[in-house]
């Protein structure tokens, strides 16, 4: 039987999966949803592939835990599988969004981002095996972190990906096309701290933390460098007690994209050298780089073009984009591993109330994955 017709014919399996993903929430910062939903992700994945030649579960103390399961191949070699089981949404938003199909299209709390791309890891292994295909062996990782950078997992998905022949990561596509480039991500805070004065009374004994926050951001705006895909937001900004006072703290939360991987030197510069013009005002700079900038390896270039000699002779013509954010195949290509993104979903709205999947596009996307791998082999 074509991969494809069988890849159909088990549609309504797989969105009986997707329907009890996403109707249990698992926000990034509720520990107790995310310890359901991996215990509901470990049960799914064992009734369709049975029990796996090797399971770990890592505890990810506050984070989500990791879940490792091995499935042993018929080809030599390992391919990493990346799926992450968290959300966005917070515990709740399912009481007035739940889980719709209609249209073509099935919306919902991270039926996007990603868990419809998790159901096709899944099915796809579960496919090679009905049809007798090869395959390498199979690790799949799923981590209930990822939309919080990563913190606990990153050196879990490291290790993992170290030997691996690839790692294929199941967040969603734009609009069918896999992700070969990411951009690096750095979270910022810039605290500023000022002498208190009554603005009336005794405004030149103050120095206001928020006027020099102000001179600040100016700055730090003027910094980035669209050319070479760097650009900087200031997304958070606080301070002060009082419109009558000037103000003794205020501080402001950035976020940092980054195409090249200088660019992250030049940024910390840009932090270090923060100074405000008043010199009763201190400026103190935290954070770090959550994530490197996924640039397109040799070893990463090589997969896509067999991924997309896989999909030609599906018949369909498949394309790479360039993207602003950031994923753990981020981790992966920064460590020069072959690694191709994108492999989930098809849709559109991540992190937004129109998150939606069009459900035409799950078997042919299911069949890719299927493709690449028995082409590993």
């Amino acid at each position: 039987m074509p991969i494809t017709r069988w890849t159909s014919q088990v549609l309504p399996a797989m969105l009986d999966d997707l329907r009890t993903l996403v109707e249990l929430e698992t926000h990034s910062y509720d520990k107790a949803m995310l310890t359901r939903g991996l215990s509901t992700v470990r049960a799914l994945v064992e009734e369709r592939l049975g029990v796996p030649d090797q399971a770990v579960v890592r505890d990810g103390g506050q984070y989500g835990d990791v879940l490792e399961l091995t499935y042993r191949g018929t080809a030599p070699g390992t391919v990493l599988m990346l799926a992450h089981y968290d959300t966005v949404w917070p515990t709740g938003t399912l009481a007035d969004w739940p889980f719709t199909m209609a249209d073509g299209r099935i919306t919902g709390p991270g039926v996007f981002d990603m868990k419809t791309g998790l159901v096709q890891s899944v099915w796809a292994l579960r496919g090679l095996r009905e049809l007798g295909l090869p395959h390498p062996s199979l690790t799949y990782l799923f981590n209930g972190d990822e939309e919080i950078g990563s913190l606990f997992s990153r050196r879990h998905i490291e290790a993992a990906s170290a030997d691996a022949l690839a790692s294929l990561v199941f967040e969603a596509s734009l609009d069918g096309l896999l992700k070969t480039a990411r951009k690096g991500v750095g979270k910022f805070e810039v605290a500023v701290k000022g002498v208190e004065a009554h603005a009336g009374l005794d405004p030149d004994s103050g120095a206001s933390a928020i006027h020099a926050l102000a001179e600040l951001v100016t700055r730090l705006a003027g910094s980035d460098a669209r050319e070479l895909g760097t650009t900087l937001n200031v997304g958070l900004i606080s301070g002060g007690t009082g419109c009558n006072v000037a103000a003794g703290r205020a501080t402001c939360g950035i976020d940092v994209r980054v195409a090249q991987a200088p660019e992250m030197e030049r940024m910390n510069e840009v932090f270090a050298g923060l100074r405000a013009s008043d010199p009763r005002v201190t400026v103190t700079v935290t954070g770090d780089w959550n994530r490197p900038p996924m640039t397109p390896n040799p070893p990463s270039r090589r997969l896509f073009k067999e991924a997309r000699a896989v999909a030609a002779g599906f018949g369909w013509e498949l394309e790479e984009a360039a993207v602003g954010g950031a994923s753990d195949g981020n981790f992966v290509s920064a460590l020069g591993r072959p690694v191709l993104d994108g492999m989930g979903a098809v849709g559109a709205g991540a992190h937004a109330r129109h998150e939606h999947v069009l459900i035409e596009h799950i078997p042919e996307r299911t069949a890719l994955t299927m493709g690449l791998l028995t082409a590993l082999a």
